[in-house]
């Protein structure tokens, strides 16, 4: 069911939202920084550590793909209606905010690569496959 899973989306969202405020407040800026950037983040690392402690049934891993693959669109879409040659505008603090999350991601980028590469084989599985006629 969608259902399932929808608690930890909706509690990485408010944390990563809440962050995104708070860092906004932090250099004087009335807006969210990288809120919603945040709040997957969390939720990635999130539903990485739960599923490898096996504490994710497999109808939340069902419902949080769902709205992992919904969420996708809806956040091109807001990105869409921003205006972004008035960010360009409003100084450098913009430019660097949005250098700054692009590195950050193709840094990670590896790092979660890594998290998720599944075991090697042992020698012993490897010999025993047979061919049958």
């Amino acid at each position: 069911m969608v259902i399932y899973g929808v608690a930890i989306l909706a509690i990485s969202m408010l944390i990563g939202v809440s962050a995104g405020e708070l860092i906004g407040t932090l250099i004087g800026i009335d807006s969210n920084i990288g809120g919603v950037g945040l709040s997957m983040i969390i939720l990635i690392v999130a539903v990485n550590s739960l599923s490898k402690k096996g504490r994710l049934k497999k109808p939340s891993q069902d419902g949080i793909a769902f709205w992992s693959a919904i969420y996708i669109p809806i956040v091109v879409a807001m990105a869409a209606q921003q205006n972004v040659v008035a960010a360009i505008k409003g100084g450098p603090l913009a430019v660097l905010a949005g250098v700054l999350a692009v590195l950050i991601s193709f840094a990670a980028v590896p790092i979660l690569s890594k998290s998720n590469k599944p075991k090697k084989e042992s020698a012993s599985k490897k010999g025993r496959s047979k061919i049958r006629s």
